[in-house]
């Protein structure tokens, strides 16, 4: 019989999501997503819309209400209402696991104390702490918010002790954990997936750039050698084995400067670095998530083609409606977001440009170089 599908946020990923859903109308029958914003990505491609804060108890109880099982594109959901309502609906990945990642300070004290590899992190409650942790761990280290931060919004990097004070004011109390910085030569990030029954299967480790904290491009494979690759996918393995509840979850890691690899942080949801299995896979990770909380089989994860995702990013000196974006190269895959406002850093949309025929990520970016150009974002 097939299930009402809610989804806690309707951005893009929610829209990716929901867009999966409707090729599965024997699973799936309806999709109702909660989000803040009229007429959000996920509600132009079909989905029902609750419009309300993330965080809004009453609206959960009502998403719970109208739906079989429950999912998130995001991690601002309220934990403990989502355990209140687990009554009314199936919710993965687990409220309980959503409230230890929701919280980087629990986070990575649940992936040390099952030896999973992290970097030196204290927690931070004063300015004596952080003074306390600068000494051990010495500069440059990584100051963080434990909430409701992602893309780089909500950490700072402490180069020297003249920066202390304005670092800690810059949080204005919220709850923080000092981290060691690790010297990396790479960012890379495997996508998991556990279904309900508890089968676990990981996509090929990929490669990310970042400009300004936030995803620019994801290279896949990771142009890294083999045995990093079998260590990463190890490692994110036995973090899924430990993590309850079902669902795709993006687990981001450093490759340090001795090969080593430690987890920057984890999402418990679909990722913005497994964009290219739209193209590039088997499986996509949307219908990935789909079918590990449906408790199907999982689908296949081979890498087909390699492939680069580029991120289309709003313009850091204009805010408002732009012009549109249109790709017509072969073997380039554009999927915008339906977002009608361009805010500085904004993600509007993405491509995927696929290697055919043999093609290298080598030849790949080279071809990418002239395509960064149409996708500049100008005021419409």
């Amino acid at each position: 019989m097939s299930k009402i599908l809610g989804i806690i946020g309707g951005g893009q990923l929610g829209m990716m999501i929901a867009e999966a859903a409707k090729k599965m109308p024997e699973h799936i029958s309806k999709i109702i997503v909660l989000d803040p914003v009229k007429n959000c990505s996920a509600s132009q491609v079909g989905a029902e819309q609750i419009i309300a804060d993330f965080k809004d108890k009453n609206a959960i109880i009502e998403l719970a209400k109208r739906s079989d099982i429950i999912t998130y594109e995001i991690e601002s959901g309220d934990s403990e209402v989502l355990k209140l309502v687990e009554k009314d609906a199936e919710i993965n990945p687990s409220p309980e696991t959503l409230q230890i990642i929701q919280d980087k300070f629990l986070q990575k004290s649940f992936l040390l104390q099952n030896n999973i590899p992290v970097p030196e992190f204290i927690k931070v409650e004063s300015i004596s702490d952080l003074e306390h942790g600068l000494r051990k761990f010495g500069y440059p280290s990584l100051l963080k918010a434990r909430r409701d931060a992602y893309d780089g919004r909500g950490n700072f990097k402490i180069d020297s002790p003249q920066q202390i004070q304005k670092a800690f004011d810059y949080f204005n109390e919220k709850n923080l954990m000092l981290e060691k910085f690790v010297p990396f030569k790479m960012e890379v990030s495997v996508i998991a997936a556990r279904n309900t029954k508890g089968q676990i299967k990981t996509f090929p480790l990929v490669e990310n750039i970042h400009e300004d904290n936030i995803l620019r491009e994801t290279i896949a494979p990771a142009r890294i050698s083999e045995k990093i690759a079998k260590n990463a996918e190890e490692i994110a393995k036995t973090t899924m084995s430990v993590l309850k509840g079902a669902g795709i979850f993006g687990i981001e890691m450093f490759v340090t400067e001795n090969d080593e690899l430690v987890i920057n942080e984890i999402a418990p949801r679909v990722h913005n670095s497994g964009h290219h299995t739209l193209q590039s896979s088997e499986t996509s990770q949307f219908e990935q998530h789909l079918r590990a909380i449906l408790g199907l089989e999982l689908g296949g994860t081979a890498l087909l083609h390699p492939t680069i995702m580029y991120n289309i990013l709003g313009s850091k000196t204009f805010e408002g409606e732009y012009k549109p974006i249109e790709l017509s190269e072969k073997n380039v895959f554009l999927k915008m977001y339906g977002k009608k406002i361009s805010k500085p850093s904004r993600k509007l949309g993405h491509f995927n440009l696929v290697g055919m025929n043999g093609e290298t990520i080598d030849q790949l970016l080279k071809k990418l170089e002239p395509l960064k150009d149409k996708v500049t974002i100008n005021p419409a």
